[in-house]
């Protein structure tokens, strides 16, 4: 065969690559999609964007801004985004950092003298970097109590004042572990570096060159605009509209409200090296490496269905390689609302995908069934497949819990009931404050005084074992409470953590060592 007709074969071979790559799910498919994702996981409603070569190929809501109120979701309106939100704050730094103000590498008691972590030589050389890339040592969500549930009165100084009493849980800068508190001290570093808010910042040097007008820093800030959701989640097996989160401090962590329609525009300049509006820059091209560039490596497992062979967080990103390109992605949780930005930069595909109930596998059956018709790869039935596993994973939670209850049931059963009186008292925790364990109309009670929404009832459990049942069922966070006694018998103080696998690890209990006051 002449050289000729294997380069002319070679380049037919390489166009049929390219087409079936890029062989976009029609619209009509994508509702389809979307409308089983709705009815499988319950979601009241969703909001997709589809971004490629730098275009906004399509945008659409689907669904109920809420069960309580009504109002159809449209690709304009507002979700919160949660930890997206950590991708604007890096970008916020990288600004900065274009304008000579900060460096990557300063060390962060350079901006924050107060700054303090439990090894005198980590807060040392602690930088503005290690802030970004959860790799401080801390374990899984330490201190994330401050926030949730969110009726708690911590303030931002008293977030960064407590994260001196932290233990690490592996050597600095070894493994990841996913952290929103140090994301609050970016946040500061940022005011304090710009003389403004972290939410005026955002607001002023990113959302409004992006023409994201309607986008706002906090839900706070949203006025006179109705096209919001509402938070959902299952409470007692039926999903409700539940409290929005609030917060005063964790903006930088998780704060922002915003649409697929706005969204688009962001991935468009995050696809186009921080450039947007005619070439206009954002941020350096340098700073935008620096964002997608590995910082901290993640175990990979299988390679799975993408041929996942490396995983990493970024700088507010998460990186791995999938079929062979490199994807770059974020999820974002808060009560009743989780989301997903998935983009793949070599083929110019953004995808971004919004809902308002915390089912973190609809965002993932919608965002792999749109890049499988891009990568080329048929076959799968992505709703199926996490539906699956949701049951297979609920179904081992609700096992767990079960049998807790179980026993619970079988204690409150018995003929000589278990006195409780002597766990009464006040215990304190060195950066959750004091809790009260009160005894009423028989019953005994769990109350934190930083934290109202943790409250609930104290029940006995096995020996000097107690479960704790919240009184705010959305929660889904219900905890074991192990009082440890002297040689007496007498409680001298409390350990917790959550009974269900299923808990979110911002419900992070087992940060918490109480010592009973006297």
């Amino acid at each position: 065969m002449s050289q000729l007709k294997i380069s002319a074969l070679l380049i037919a071979f390489l166009a049929i690559l390219s087409t079936s790559s890029q062989a976009q799910l029609a619209p009509a498919e994508i509702d389809a999609l979307v409308e089983k994702t709705l009815k499988t996981f319950e979601v009241p409603g969703i909001a997709v964007a589809i971004v490629k070569d730098g275009k906004i190929v399509f945008e659409k809501g689907y669904g109920v801004r809420s069960l309580a109120r009504g109002g159809k979701v449209d690709e304009n309106t507002l979700f919160g985004i949660a930890s997206n939100s950590k991708a604007f704050t890096t970008a916020a730094i990288g600004i900065l950092c274009d304008e000579g103000k900060l460096h990557l590498d300063d060390k962060v008691t350079d901006y924050i003298p107060e700054f303090k972590l439990y090894d005198p030589w980590v807060t040392s050389e602690f930088t503005i970097r290690d802030l970004l890339c959860h790799r401080s040592g801390l374990g899984l969500g330490a201190g994330d109590l401050v926030d949730f549930p969110d009726s708690t009165d911590f303030t931002l100084a008293d977030a960064i004042h407590n994260l001196r009493y932290f233990k690490p849980v592996t050597s600095f800068r070894s493994t990841f572990a996913y952290d929103n508190q140090l994301y609050k001290v970016a946040g500061e570093v940022i005011a304090r570096v710009s003389g403004t808010s972290w939410e005026d910042f955002i607001e002023s040097r990113i959302m409004k060159p992006l023409a994201m007008t309607n986008s706002k820093a906090a839900f706070q800030r949203i006025s006179g605009n109705a096209n919001y959701v509402d938070a959902h989640a299952p409470v007692d097996g039926t999903v409700k509209t539940i409290p929005r989160f609030f917060s005063t401090s964790s903006d930088a962590a998780g704060g922002i409200y915003s649409s697929v329609a706005e969204l688009s525009k962001w991935v468009i300049t995050q696809m186009d090296n921080g450039k947007y509006s005619d070439g206009k820059q954002l941020f350096s091209e340098a700073i935008h490496r620096e964002m997608w560039a590995p910082q901290t490596i993640l175990p990979v497992g299988a390679p799975g269905s993408y041929n996942v062979h490396f995983g990493a967080y970024g700088l507010g990103w998460f990186l791995n390689d999938a079929k062979g390109y490199k994807e770059v992605s974020h999820t974002g949780g808060i009560d009743g609302m989780v989301t997903k930005v998935d983009l793949i930069p070599e083929l110019k595909l953004g995808i971004i995908v919004l809902t308002n109930q915390q089912s973190g596998a609809a965002f993932s059956a919608i965002v792999n069934q749109i890049k499988d018709s891009y990568l080329g790869i048929s076959g799968n039935d992505w709703v199926k497949k996490y539906s699956d596993m949701e049951n297979a994973a609920k179904g081992n939670a609700d096992n767990v819990t079960a049998a807790v209850w179980k026993q619970v049931e079988n204690r409150q059963k018995e003929s000589v009931k278990a006195d409780l009186s002597s766990y009464t008292g006040t215990y304190h925790d060195n950066w959750f404050g004091d809790v009260v364990i009160s005894q009423k109309d028989g019953k005994l009670w769990f109350t934190a005084k930083r934290s109202p929404k943790l409250f609930g009832e104290v029940l006995p459990y096995k020996a000097n074992t107690l479960v704790i049942k919240w009184t705010i069922r959305s929660m889904d966070a219900d905890a074991f409470a192990t009082f440890s006694l002297d040689e007496e018998g007498k409680p001298t103080g409390l350990k917790m953590k959550p009974i269900s696998p299923a808990t979110d690890f911002s419900y992070d209990f087992q940060d918490l060592d109480f010592v009973r006051l006297k």
